[in-house]
């Protein structure tokens, strides 16, 4: 089993952005709790948010390489939640953004995002402005990361035979025109929906490899192992484009 990194506590001083909002009806499944996708996006907004709140020179070009949640309860319909972010650490061409998601009746989700800064004309990575690492220096507290991608690793080749196909839908693309990587979340949803044994607490791990553009086939492959289970988003040509990692935490 690979782990990646652990919770870590929110920095003694230094740039925390806060702000609340309610459970609403559209995040939520038909028993009423948090869905994991609808937390995806909520790390989406934060950030974005975050980022305007701050000024920050450049607001847009950022994609998320890999996303973990350290899920110890979920909360539930109209539930009202608080939430913090802050930077937990830097690369040379991307930073890790830290949220903490609680509530009063006792949910909280801690979650480390890695997002990649980008040239938007290319995609391609990019350095990071030049202005950022001395915004985030104190909350950051001098810590650096790596961008590598590991619970892929070791892993058979995919076998799309025993792949189940998946949707790509017009509206999952985003403004960057690909898949969105909440959607990616949406596949673990479908796997709770029919192993209802697998809950909270538990540690969830979504790392992406290549983009889901329009058009393009997809297939959702499940791998069981003794302590851990694996979904991959396989593209019709046999490549990975996301890998996921499902851990119990006991």
């Amino acid at each position: 089993m690979t782990m990646i990194g652990e919770p870590v506590d929110l920095p003694p001083s230094g740039r925390i952005y806060r702000t609340s909002r309610r459970v609403r009806l559209g995040d939520v499944t038909p028993k009423g709790r948090l869905r994991l996708d609808a937390v995806a996006r909520y790390l989406q907004d934060i950030a974005n948010d975050d980022a305007v709140d701050g000024q920050y020179s450049d607001i847009h070009g950022w994609v998320v390489r890999r996303t973990e949640l350290w899920v110890h309860q979920l909360p539930s319909y109209m539930t009202d939640i608080e939430l913090a972010t802050w930077c937990g650490g830097l690369g040379s061409h991307w930073a890790e953004r830290r949220t903490s998601i609680t509530s009063a009746d006792g949910a909280r989700i801690e979650a480390a995002t890695l997002w990649v800064h980008v040239d938007l004309q290319t995609l391609k990575p990019s350095p990071l402005p030049p202005d950022f690492p001395e915004r985030v220096a104190e909350a950051s507290r001098g810590r650096t990361i790596r961008a590598n991608l590991t619970i892929g690793k070791a892993l058979p080749q995919p076998d799309l035979s025993a792949a189940a196909p998946w949707q790509v839908r017009f509206a999952d693309m985003d403004a960057v025109g690909h898949m969105n990587n909440a959607v990616y979340w949406t596949a673990v949803e479908e796997y709770l929906a029919s192993h209802r044994a697998f809950r909270p607490p538990m540690h969830a791990t979504i790392e992406h490899h290549l983009p889901v553009d329009p058009g393009d086939e997809v297939a959702i492959e499940t791998l069981t192992f003794d302590d851990r289970v694996v979904l991959r988003h396989v593209l019709g040509n046999g490549n990975v484009a996301a890998v996921t990692q499902l851990v119990g935490l006991s």
